[in-house]
């Protein structure tokens, strides 16, 4: 193997396991350095980085890296630590780490990180902050994405994300909010925007609505990885929790079905259900009967019975749609949002037929606010093809088409369109 050959597979290596891991180191980093000092933790993290770039080049790869990027970070920290009088005025808790040489090669626990991730999180999610605020603090800081790829992912701009990250870090600076989660009772108030914000970044993954790419897995794994993390905290372990993660699971088992080998997105109907992540389905069907056990009912129940169904039986012929419906009645009762709406709609129409479904569409409250959704006059358009309403369908796909907001969509309105001139 040449050196250069050996350099892209170190480079490439390093990557993977920065993104791993830069969520849990920066979390680790900011409980030494301090809340308010969160930049310098990432260029701790990035420093972390290019010297695990140039060492295992030359050196070759470590037993463990994953403990050996902890080690160097902290090690990285104890030095500027060391170096700085400014942090022993500051925060002179962390005097024990000068004191004993040997602190900087022991080891952090598995607990000690992920506490230093869940109160990362939970720090993230700062009531004072905006929904976006905290969705782009939690892609930079628990995911190790950089700001090209938050710019990406959000469809915003590099020079906005990082305004909002300015904003953000002069918050938390003057917040104290790592003192404030001492306290048991403060997690338990900001786990509904906890929740709002990893849901929020799962479905950004799930439906690339603001990015080129059909699907964005590592946004939804990153998102199931932060709520597996909450499930593990005794004051996250809640039934809510519970369904959300088994929402997360059935959701992602179906990842490898929903594009075909040309990028294409597929409908349910014509997903190859033998490439369903069996284990995650199974996770997932365990996580919601543990959210059963308090008889407690939320949104993230009811979405998760849904994809249940949709993930526990091996033919879309068999899917039980009259029990989807009667998720969605419920599901409205307590979210009625348009896309709540919509998707119940869609489950009339195939439970009881087009023209039903048809009927359901027209009724929506909210339809204003779905004229610019593309897959409402594409559900209209499926139920007018069903119904052998041609031009009526092909009326409907080509509005749809109008309204794609991404080229994966339009891929697969095209398609949708195609149909008909076959």
């Amino acid at each position: 193997m040449t050196a250069e050959v050996a350099t892209q597979d170190v480079s490439k290596l390093v990557d993977h396991l920065f993104r791993r891991e830069a969520g849990k180191m920066v979390s680790y980093l900011t409980r030494l350095f301090g809340l308010g000092r969160l930049n310098l933790a990432e260029d701790v993290v990035q420093d972390t980085l290019y010297q695990a770039l140039e060492t295992w080049s030359m050196q070759g790869l470590p037993a463990n890296p994953s403990a050996w990027l902890m080690r160097v970070a902290r090690n990285r920290a104890i030095d500027l630590i060391r170096r700085d009088d400014h942090f022993r005025v500051l925060t002179p808790e962390l005097t024990y780490l000068l004191q004993d040489g040997s602190q900087a090669e022991a080891p952090v626990s598995e607990r000690e990180i992920q506490d230093d991730q869940l109160r990362m999180m939970f720090a993230c999610c700062h009531p004072g902050l905006s929904t976006e605020v905290q969705i782009t603090l939690i892609l930079k800081t628990l995911c190790g994405f950089s700001v090209a790829e938050i710019s990406s992912a959000l469809l915003v701009s590099a020079d906005s994300i990082e305004k909002r990250l300015g904003r953000a870090r002069k918050f938390l600076r003057e917040s104290g909010t790592f003192e404030e989660l001492a306290h048991p009772s403060d997690i338990g108030g900001r786990l509904e925007g906890v929740y709002q914000a990893i849901y929020l970044l799962f479905n950004e993954g799930y439906h690339a609505s603001q990015s080129e790419r059909t699907v964005r897995e590592d946004l939804c794994f990153e998102a199931l990885r932060l709520a597996l993390l909450l499930s593990e905290h005794p004051e996250g372990a809640r039934p809510k929790t519970f369904a959300l993660v088994a929402l997360f699971c059935f959701d992602a088992a179906r990842l490898p079905g929903r594009i075909d080998s040309d990028g294409f997105l597929l409908p349910l109907e014509q997903q190859d259900r033998s490439i369903w992540d069996q284990a995650l389905i199974g996770q997932g069907l365990r996580f919601l009967e543990r959210s059963a056990a308090e008889h407690e009912v939320s949104a993230y129940h009811l979405e998760a019975g849904i994809a249940a169904l949709h993930s526990s039986v091996d033919s879309y012929a068999r899917t039980d749609w009259e029990a989807i419906v009667a998720l969605y009645d419920r599901l409205y009762d307590l979210t009625p949002t348009p896309i709540v709406a919509l998707n119940r709609a869609i489950a009339v129409g195939q439970a009881r037929g087009p023209a039903a479904g048809l009927r359901e569409l027209e009724r929506i409250p909210a339809l204003p606010t779905l004229r610019d959704y593309p897959f409402y006059p594409a559900a209209q358009g499926e139920f007018h093809r069903l119904a052998g309403h041609s031009d009526a369908a092909r009326s409907c796909f080509e509005r749809a088409l109008a309204l794609a907001r991404n080229p994966a969509e339009a891929r697969y309105l095209e398609r949708k369109l195609e149909a008909f001139s076959r």
